[in-house]
């Protein structure tokens, strides 16, 4: 450990001192200069002089560029707290490193392999700058694990420009007496989580409140309780903004069993926020224990929010309590302004794949798209019995408004493609260019005044079935539905899927090969919809499901297979 010595004087360095600058020399120059000094004993000026052996972490001054001297502190189950958490002399516990002062461009690093208890805790004095980080990771063969039974097992308060990485944080279980999140920030801003295993705690397992420019990426959240990720907020939309939540899993977080009030045990859900981004994240089963009947969780889904984007997800397996509502694939619900669900895959789920809802109080929702997507067996079981579902509990079309589905595949074996409740007061609701099919009745619920063109609808049993009637020309032309300036515009073939119903994937990352619900060759299908960009200005993005050139007139989510 280097130590220097530090000079304070008032009457020897005046213009030192008054710049608040401190000198330090190394004990073999000081003695030496001491010696040519011998008057310097005498000298009745001096007002004083304070000689310290210290370290850095000790003489950290207002004035000092701390990052010009980072520190790399080590923590090792065999340490000793006494040490200078240097990596020969490490500290052995997370109590000592709460108490240390950390500076911009430090990092800490925790053996690798080994097990650490207690509560990790930053604040606005343990923080980075934009030019130097302070980091947390990991050293040697493994990842290390921070036990913190029922507490949480990392606090970040205020706290700005950290990096985490390469840690695994458990709680003693959701019914096991944790009681809090796994990761709690609050109020900060620039930080970066990657490569976490959080597991074991009540609540969830990462909790972002009131935070801005946050990336959470390559985060497995298993077995905590009300979700696997939850962002939160302020009132209104603003507090919590800039995130970005990319490569996550959520599996296996089924349901606060002290939250007897709300819904508990979702995959990843966002609130209260605005500019979030959720991007090749994966839920399943999700919220099996919720222990309450009423509404329900969700896979991947966001609330009181506005421009979120979720793409590129995979949804599936997830589930509600017996008797209770959703348990779906992914959803924009109340006050949700402004966002997009594109390019994701949802099956298997209890509830429906899409959800779009309004709840009474909610602030009001418009201007949603989703686009791009396919559902496979959803909403087998809650009360949606479809592949997507819309439902409005406000009661008030004018909260509820402008929605633009297009080129989505919806394929349900068991149920019908899509279904509105009983409340589902909305306006201007557009359906283009998605292919429907369902088991027998394709739609549940009143159509109202929706818009529908150039979809496709497929019943499996029957080759069309709504609102009980079996010829397609018959039902288009009553309601005046899938007609354009007196022309059929929409279509009842059988798409030709290959195989469909029998999804296996449990990673987001497969979804760009899969390839079930292609179009097959020479598909009226395949350029047959509505020039949406040309007649209604609906700019699509012109990618498909696989993030391919889209025809402008496809129909579906996925283009036809191109020969080679």
């Amino acid at each position: 450990m280097e130590h220097r010595l530090v000079i304070f004087s008032f009457r020897i360095f005046p213009k030192a001192f008054a710049r608040r600058k401190y000198f330090f020399v190394s004990n073999r120059a000081l003695k030496q200069w001491f010696n040519g000094l011998e008057w310097f004993w005498d000298l009745k000026i001096f007002v004083f002089a304070l000689v310290m052996m210290v370290n850095r972490e000790a003489y950290s001054q207002p004035g000092m560029t701390a990052a010009a001297h980072p520190r790399a502190y080590c923590l090792d189950a065999q340490g000793d707290d006494h040490n200078d958490g240097s990596k020969l002399h490490p500290w052995k516990t997370i109590h000592r490193l709460n108490a240390a002062r950390l500076h911009p461009g430090d990092s800490v690093l925790f053996q690798g392999g080994q097990e650490f208890a207690g509560t990790l805790q930053l604040d606005s004095s343990k923080s980075g700058t934009a030019a130097h980080c302070l980091w947390l990771g990991s050293y040697g063969n493994g990842y290390p694990l921070i036990d913190s039974g029922d507490s949480s097992a990392l606090v970040l308060y205020l706290a700005k420009y950290i990096t985490i990485n390469n840690l695994r944080l458990k709680g003693a279980g959701r019914k096991e007496g944790n009681i809090k999140n796994g990761i709690a920030m609050i109020q900060c801003g620039h930080i970066r989580l990657e490569n976490l295993d959080i597991t074991g705690f009540q609540k969830s397992g990462l909790f972002i409140y009131a935070s801005t420019e946050v990336e959470a990426t390559s985060i497995f959240v298993h077995e905590n309780g009300s979700a696997g990720i939850t962002v939160e907020g302020e009132e209104g939309k603003k507090s919590s903004r800039n995130i970005r939540i990319s490569n996550c899993r959520a599996d296996d977080n089924p349901g606060d069993p002290t939250n007897l009030t709300n819904h508990s045990g979702n995959g990843i859900v966002v609130g209260h926020c605005t500019h979030v981004i959720i991007d090749h994240c994966s839920a399943t089963n999700n919220g099996w224990d919720m222990p309450r009947i009423g509404n329900g969780p969700v896979g991947i889904w966001c609330y009181e929010a506005d421009s979120v984007i979720i793409q590129n997800c995979l949804s599936f397996h997830n589930k509600t309590s017996v008797g209770g509502a959703d348990g779906g694939g992914f959803d924009l619900d109340g006050g949700v302004t402004n966002s997009i669900i594109q390019y994701c895959m949802s099956y298997g789920n209890q509830g429906s794949g899409y959800c779009m809802f309004q709840y009474w109080g909610a602030s009001p929702w418009y201007h949603n798209i989703i686009r791009y997507n396919i559902s496979e067996n959803d909403g087998t079981v809650s009360d949606s019995r479809a592949g997507m579902y819309v439902w409005n509990s406000s009661g008030d079309k004018d909260q509820f408004y402008d929605c633009v589905c297009y080129n989505n595949t919806v394929f349900n074996a068991v149920e019908a493609a899509l279904s509105f409740s009983d409340k589902s007061e909305r306006k201007d609701f557009r359906f283009f260019n998605n292919i429907f099919v369902g088991k027998d009745s394709l739609i549940r619920g009143n159509k109202g005044l929706d818009v529908f063109l150039g979809n496709d609808w497929w019943s499996i049993s029957g080759g069309f079935n709504a609102d009980g009637i079996r010829d397609f020309k018959t039902w288009a032309t009553k309601y005046n539905r899938e007609m354009q300036s007196g022309n059929m515009a929409g279509y009842n073939l059988d798409p030709g899927f290959v195989n469909p119903g029998h999804c296996n994937l449990t990673s987001a990352a497969a979804l760009r090969s899969f390839e079930t619900y292609m179009l097959p060759q020479g598909s009226p299908l395949v350029d047959g919809g509505i020039d949406l960009a040309g007649v209604y200005h609906v700019h699509t993005g012109n990618f498909d499901f696989h993030r391919q050139h889209a025809l402008p007139k496809t129909i579906g989510a996925l283009s036809a297979k191109t020969t080679k």
